[in-house]
């Protein structure tokens, strides 16, 4: 399938690692040119260079962008660089170990700022400008956390507002040729990630997730979320706005007839 993606521009947030990495790589092999975030400095100056480089016409930015004014911060810099980007994939989000329902309302506020806050910071900078080019996808990295009971309360309730936002968003930019979507992300095995380090320290645990909550018996790959973004970059998925979609192997258990 020719997806024509060849020469344009993309913004990946949460690029360094796991999911979003795959992600940079899947769009650049498809000839995007790739503006990178992340916090970790080595982290992006090791995906440039498995990207191509510079010369590739690729872009990395180490920051915090749930700090005040980052998001402003950022697109400063991609207009300088990659101009408005034609394709956002918003993959930052993090339960920031935050368990405890009845927490503070400043923990509230910052589970809300990095799973949601900061997309609509930077949507509102950019979508503007879309539309004057009157096409642009938008693609949000959710989780099956937005759709069922599975994490922290203050977790689902952040994911299950992006998704929410996603599908009213979607309906008010269709007839600008923008498509926002979102993905609901299952539980995906990444190195040095959640799993790869209970896996170390709990086996049992893990065994028995995949026995009960797995109906493949097998984590998804990255590359997996990654091949889902590239669709939904490309004219393919022009008729899209607003879809949700789920990639996660079957885990969400409100797909289920019986429970």
């Amino acid at each position: 399938m020719e997806l024509d993606l060849n020469g344009k521009t993309a913004l990946i947030t949460a690029a360094g690692r796991g999911i979003g990495r795959a992600i940079s790589l899947g769009l650049a092999c498809e000839g995007v040119r790739v503006f990178v975030t992340s916090r970790n400095r080595s982290d992006l100056d090791s995906l440039i260079a498995e990207m191509g480089g510079g010369a590739k016409g690729h872009h990395s930015l180490a920051m915090d962008l749930s700090a005040s004014g980052s998001p402003s911060k950022l697109v400063e810099e991609l207009r300088k660089t990659i101009g408005t980007p034609n394709i956002i994939v918003h993959n930052l989000g993090d339960t920031l170990g935050i368990k405890n329902p009845l927490c503070s309302m400043e923990d509230w506020d910052r589970v809300w700022r990095v799973n949601i806050g900061v997309s609509l910071e930077i949507n509102h900078l950019l979508i503007p400008e879309m539309k004057e080019k009157a096409w642009g996808r938008i693609i949000n990295i959710a989780s099956t956390a937005s759709l069922e009971n599975n994490g922290p309360v203050t977790y689902c309730t952040a994911k299950a507002a992006l998704v929410a936002y996603t599908r009213c968003m979607g309906r008010i930019l269709a007839p600008d040729g923008i498509v926002m979507a979102a993905i609901i992300v299952g539980a995906i095995f990444t190195k040095s990630g959640y799993w790869d380090q209970t896996l170390k320290t709990d086996p049992k645990h893990v065994e028995k997730y995949i026995n009960d909550r797995l109906p493949m018996k097998r984590f998804g790959r990255p590359e997996d979320i990654a091949d889902m973004v590239t669709f939904l970059s490309s004219d393919r998925a022009q008729f899209c706005q607003g879809a949700i979609i789920p990639v996660d192997g079957g885990q969400s258990r409100h797909f289920f007839s019986e429970v």
